[in-house]
């Protein structure tokens, strides 16, 4: 959607009432002889009078600021509704569903902000005679600061590692997040289940206990569109996503040994002599580490993690290569040829995890963003929020965030 808020609107009803004049019979019988004589009176049958069918809307002939969230109902009494058709005064279509009794007729989604809608309903009475209904209407026209846009990543159609959470970034705060999360919808291939969790009020994402399966295929779909966020804030959009998941590829990283062991699929592949942060200055941070992206060759300046390049503990090389980012503040795994007697032996970095050129390209060939590297050995941890860190929290504490 693109479109405002709704407001709430009454029922409205169509009602077309169907008189009968109806005469008492009496039957007659033959007799045997041939004559006919009238039966007994108390024996006479008459036609009772039915109900005419009677359709009912939700929404008011004519309405100009329906509320977005409304889902439009139609509503059949005294019989069953036979065609049910909604539009928007552009034609497309809007999908619905009929209840088995076939006397109610429900929206499958939300309207559109600022939008013109044509609803057309026939029904039956039990006799099969049709009544129909047919009413115009228009939904409210919301702003964009009345609206809330899901940003997600993964992409769709992206291959991702083992560790790449699932993310929804709002631009506008939800205050009803329960309600939102009831929209949001996740399922993988292999059956993982999961569960959201709220990092604040515009951000929330979704991981299963474990790492996913690899080779799984998850599919996401937002069903937000007109959803209330509170506030007299509703999503903007319905947003779906299908993304999958390569192998498996988990590095484990030993900062006490200096070793970084690196398992494709569950298998060990290599075993790589690196250096981390010097201590207790530059302490590399301890925990699990999902790789955010990456680079052939980047520029490394100490100032963008707050140490002046001027100084004696300053940096600034450029065409650092194979360089893989691990934190937003400022940890990388990459090739660090200047540091290769130190590789294997001592922890002379600035925090990141450097290793020599050939190792670099090798391991920077095997990944992709969302693979893991897992770090142990430092009094330092990693956080939820520096970088994907979401694994690092125990499974009921994850779980505690949900607002379901």
């Amino acid at each position: 959607m693109s479109s405002p808020p709704r407001l709430a609107t009454t029922a409205l009803t169509a009602t077309l009432a169907v008189s009968l004049a109806l005469a008492g019979c009496s039957i007659q019988r033959t007799s045997a002889g041939g004559d006919t004589t009238a039966a007994d009176p108390s024996q006479s049958v008459s036609a009772s009078p039915t109900s005419a069918a009677t359709i009912s809307v939700n929404v008011d002939s004519g309405d100009t600021a329906v509320p977005v969230d409304r889902l439009v109902t139609v509503t059949a009494a005294d019989g069953t509704l036979t065609s049910v058709t909604m539009r928007t005064r552009k034609g497309t279509p809007v999908p619905g569903a009929l209840s088995a009794d076939k006397t109610t007729w429900t929206a499958a989604e939300r309207l559109e902000s600022g939008t013109g809608y044509v609803v057309k309903a026939t029904a039956a009475d039990t006799s099969g005679r049709p009544v129909s209904q047919s009413l115009r209407f228009r939904s409210k026209t919301l702003s964009l600061h009345q609206q809330t846009y899901p940003s997600m990543s993964p992409l769709d159609g992206q291959v991702v590692g083992v560790g790449f959470p699932i993310m929804v970034h709002f631009d506008v705060p939800v205050k009803r997040r329960a309600e939102f999360e009831r929209n949001m919808h996740v399922k993988s291939s292999a059956g993982q289940p999961g569960r959201w969790h709220w990092i604040d009020s515009q951000t929330v994402h979704y991981r299963p206990r474990h790492y996913w399966k690899p080779g799984s295929k998850i599919t996401v779909n937002l069903k937000l569109n007109s959803v209330p966020a509170g506030n007299g804030i509703y999503g903007q959009e319905d947003r779906r996503v299908v993304f999958h998941v390569g192998r498996s590829v988990v590095a484990r990283v030993n900062t006490v040994s200096d070793q970084m062991s690196v398992f494709i699929n569950g298998a060990l592949a290599r075993t790589i002599p690196i250096t981390t942060g010097q201590q207790p200055k530059f302490t590399t941070r301890s925990g699990i580490k999902v790789i955010i992206e990456k680079y052939r060759s980047k520029t490394m300046n100490s100032e963008t993690i707050g140490i002046d390049p001027n100084g004696p503990d300053g940096y600034n090389i450029d065409n650092v290569e194979y360089a893989q980012r691990v934190t937003f503040s400022g940890e990388f795994l990459h090739a660090a040829p200047w540091s290769v007697g130190s590789q294997g032996r001592a922890n002379v970095s600035h925090g990141c995890t450097g290793m020599s050129t050939s190792n670099a390209a090798w391991f920077y060939a095997q990944t992709r963003p969302g693979d893991v590297v897992e770090y142990r050995g430092t009094g330092r941890y990693m956080t939820l929020t520096n970088g994907y860190g979401d694994w690092n929290l125990p499974w009921k504490d994850w779980v505690a965030g949900s607002a379901l």
